[in-house]
């Protein structure tokens, strides 16, 4: 534990100079990659499986590959006062699979593949594959803003909470046409 913390407090000391000088983009890349090397080796696990997922040839360059957009997650579900009805494109939310985003930013019925949620625990057991569909837009959703749509109640958002209020790096996987699928029949 102290090691995590004497990390942590090199990394913050590395990421805000006391200069108050800006910082190259690609040292807060390497910093956040450092970080997250190291809360994985204190703690042991990333809190995915993602490690242990065996990406195609798709799926890996994209995880490779630069983001296209880095965008702040939000979690949202239906019932209780989150989403009722229809999303943007007349579909059914779909859960985990579904996202609302700023259309002036990442169009709708953009694919897209979000890292972090690779090897995501699902409540059924089984590993999420990292693809989500923008098929739905909101209010509040201005600039570089993402809604992950969990399912129904509060509940549904307990496997992608640690994932709530987190910069993701999300890759541009191509367009889909219709309807999101559903995830367990996402990679067509």
């Amino acid at each position: 534990m102290r090691i995590a913390a004497a990390a942590f407090a090199a990394i913050i000391a590395l990421a805000y100079p006391a200069m108050g000088e800006p910082v190259a983009y690609e040292t807060v890349v390497a910093i956040e990659r450092a970080a997250s090397e190291t809360t994985v080796a204190a703690n042991g696990s990333s809190g995915t499986d993602a490690e242990t997922v065996e990406l195609d040839a798709e799926r890996s360059a994209l995880m490779n590959g630069d983001p296209a957009w880095r965008a702040s997650a939000r979690l949202y579900h239906a019932g209780g006062g989150g989403a009722t009805g229809n999303d943007s494109l007349g579909c059914r939310p779909v859960p985990m699979r579904t996202v609302a985003t700023d259309p002036r930013v990442i169009p709708r019925r953009t694919r897209l593949f979000i890292r972090e949620t690779v090897g995501l625990r699902m409540a059924d057991g089984s590993t999420h594959d990292g693809y989500w569909y923008a098929s739905d837009t909101g209010g509040a959703i201005k600039g570089n803003k993402i809604d992950l749509y969990t399912g129904h109640g509060r509940g549904s958002m307990q496997p992608a909470m640690r994932l709530n209020m987190r910069t993701l790096s999300i890759a541009d996987a191509g367009r889909f046409d219709g309807c999101p699928p559903s995830w367990q029949n996402a990679s067509n």
